[in-house]
């Protein structure tokens, strides 16, 4: 098995928004009640909320203010209502966009959203317009100092991995969304480290981009993830970091 390897999509998002920590921990206590609010307040059985969880506690976010942003998604806490909406588009050089949004504002999100991309060289699309590209998959990525090359072959056998890449400098595995928390209790029963784990959205076919369009599209994606609004961005272009200086 073989797969495109997302770490280096993962550590563009992160290291945008690790740099701004409020607004980072704004954006995951949203993603923690809204997660609570659709699947209720139980991270044991609600994937998309121990994951959130997982990540509040990664970046040092209290847990007593988890706690209420659970409780205020659940209904037990009065709050801001929030809603998620997704955005599509296209951005330079034609590349598609997913963007990811939890707002209170649909209004107001719409519209900054739709400056963004006109901003840089964008524009955004109808509903569908290239929401068919993507696949939502689990993913989990296991550091290589952990486990020797066979090690993580077994592994992927035993949690029953959709696909697998070894080709960064980590190990990954991707699995079926239903999958995605069966084979990450597994993985952590074992006490093996993970460099991150959460929900993605995979492209069926990724592009390669020349050194100026490259940069132009990671503008617009820092210009997204800069907003407070938006949770992830999501593309299908190849990412290179011998590119990043461009």
């Amino acid at each position: 098995m073989s797969g495109h390897s997302n770490w280096a999509s993962i550590k563009l998002k992160k290291s945008v928004t690790d740099s701004r920590r409020g607004q980072l921990w704004t954006k995951i206590l949203k993603e923690v009640g809204v997660a609570a609010r659709i699947g209720g307040g139980d991270p044991a059985g609600n994937i998309r909320l121990r994951s959130a969880i997982q990540e509040a506690k990664a970046k040092n976010v209290p847990n007593d203010t988890v706690d209420r942003a659970i409780k205020r998604g659940t209904g037990e806490l009065e709050g801001v209502s929030y809603e998620e909406i997704t955005y599509e588009g296209y951005g330079p050089g034609g590349v598609a966009i997913l963007v990811e949004t939890v707002t209170d504002n649909k209004n107001r999100t719409a519209s900054e959203v739709r400056h963004l991309f006109s901003k840089h060289g964008g524009n955004l699309g109808a509903s569908g317009s290239v929401g068919w590209m993507f696949e939502k998959r689990g993913y989990i990525a296991i550091e290589k100092s952990s486990m020797t090359e066979e090690e993580f072959m077994d592994l992927a056998l035993e949690v029953e991995a959709e696909d697998i890449s070894t080709e960064a400098e980590i190990y990954e595995i991707y699995t079926s969304p239903e999958t995605f928390l069966a084979a990450l209790e597994k993985i952590e029963a074992g006490e093996v480290p993970t460099a991150s784990s959460e929900l993605v959205m995979i492209a069926q076919n990724y592009v390669d981009l020349e050194p100026e369009i490259y940069s132009k599209v990671l503008r617009l994606i820092e210009a997204f993830e800069e907003n407070e609004d938006v949770q992830s961005v999501w593309s299908n272009f190849n990412f290179d970091e011998n590119l990043l200086g461009e």
